[in-house]
């Protein structure tokens, strides 16, 4: 369910209650977490952290590189999680940190799914966050266009 409100407030006033709660909620961990650098705005229909195009114009759409975003689906909430998607290890330790709570993880390449927000460990999702800062994601994101 792509949005078509302009700001994330636009956003967050268009979805049902409990839906509404559990974005905010998973807005405030990435906020809080958020290396310096990373803009938060409206992008592709979802609440985005990017890369602006005054930092980093060189991508391969002409659009922000994206960190992170946060969406109401149809079916289920998601937290795409880009930095999860690039060389480093952090995928692994992602996947390994809902292991050792005995959580089950519902993911594709950087995409977590959820339906409730008790689904998420907000401390890891902390943690995934603020892993990557802005230097290192470009230079994962330069080197993956290398190949």
């Amino acid at each position: 369910m792509q949005s078509n409100a302009e700001t994330v407030e636009d956003y967050l006033d268009e979805l049902p209650p409990d839906r509404r709660e559990a974005i905010a909620a998973i807005r405030d961990v990435i906020n809080q977490h958020l290396p310096e650098g990373y803009v938060e705005q409206m992008e592709w229909g979802m609440v985005s952290w990017v890369v602006p195009l005054a930092e980093y114009p060189d991508t391969y759409n002409g659009k922000p590189l994206c960190y992170i975003s946060l969406a109401s689906q149809k079916n289920h909430m998601a937290v795409y999680l880009m930095g999860l998607y690039t060389e480093g290890g952090d995928a692994a330790w992602f996947r390994q940190q809902y292991a050792d709570r005995g959580m089950k993880l519902d993911m594709g390449k950087s995409c977590v799914l959820f339906k409730r927000l008790d689904e998420v460990p907000l401390d890891v999702l902390g943690e995934a966050v603020a892993r990557i800062p802005v230097g290192e994601f470009l230079a994962r994101y330069e080197e993956s266009r290398k190949r």
